[in-house]
């Protein structure tokens, strides 16, 4: 019989880490996700990603309580307002408002630290090719400098031996754009029903249709010609 590898994987419920789930979930892994209560603006996350993990009948869920409005500095994370109905060009350029100073970096350290409590050697991230220009803890250079630590700052790590497979952090969409990522999870059969993209939805849950992830996810549904089957609070006019 052949033992699965352990994968853990960050997942938020959203597009994008709904989608590396269903990627690592077909590529027959012992998965292991992980979810974070941490203080975000979309108090509706944790719920979805509770759902999805159902859905894909993950071997465990956990979600990890942080709260980082103790520091603030995000849209996300304090009052300060979600920028709304931007351009493309506009989402495009500089570091957003809904930037979480180091969130990506301490979801990966939780995300290692069980990892080497389960002796599992690879951990997915949702980050993709959109998230590059905005948000420094998505680039490519990012995950292999996050890799290069956990294989310097782990007993998991340092005490491996030559047959051991090395700690790896996989980012499988990184080179692909919202439009690739939707045709990917599709192709997979992912239902994009059960995610929850929305930086500000209403008091109710319904997605507000204009911050930057949702009017992304709504042009990428509509380049396909495929209905994007979340319910909006205003949906977005695409031409």
């Amino acid at each position: 019989m052949i033992t699965k590898q352990k994968a853990v994987l960050l997942l938020s419920g959203g597009l994008d880490s709904t989608t590396t789930l269903a990627i690592v979930k077909s590529e027959n892994y012992d998965i292991y996700a992980l979810s974070f209560d941490y203080g975000q603006r979309n108090r509706f996350e944790v719920q979805t990603a509770k759902a999805v993990a159902k859905v894909f009948d993950v071997v465990e869920h956990r979600i990890a309580t942080i709260d980082l409005r103790a520091f603030g500095g995000s849209s996300l994370t304090s009052e300060l307002e979600v920028e709304k109905n931007r351009s493309i060009d506009e989402i495009g350029t500089g570091v957003p408002a809904t930037y979480v100073p180091a969130r990506n970096t301490l979801f990966l350290s939780f995300a290692l630290a069980w990892a080497e409590v389960l002796d599992a050697r690879h951990i997915f991230i949702g980050v993709n090719e959109v998230d590059t220009s905005g948000y420094p803890d998505c680039r490519p250079e990012f995950i292999s400098a996050f890799e290069n630590l956990a294989r310097l700052a782990t007993r998991m790590g340092t005490e491996s031996s030559e047959e051991d497979t090395p700690i790896t952090v996989h980012a499988p969409l990184q080179s692909l754009g919202k439009r690739g990522i939707i045709e990917r999870g599709l192709e997979l059969g992912v239902d994009y029903a059960l995610t929850n993209t929305c930086y500000d939805p209403s008091p109710e849950g319904l997605a507000c249709g204009g911050c930057d992830a949702c009017i992304l996810r709504q042009r990428a549904f509509h380049e396909l010609g495929t209905e994007d089957p979340l319910e909006y609070h205003t949906r977005l006019q695409v031409n």
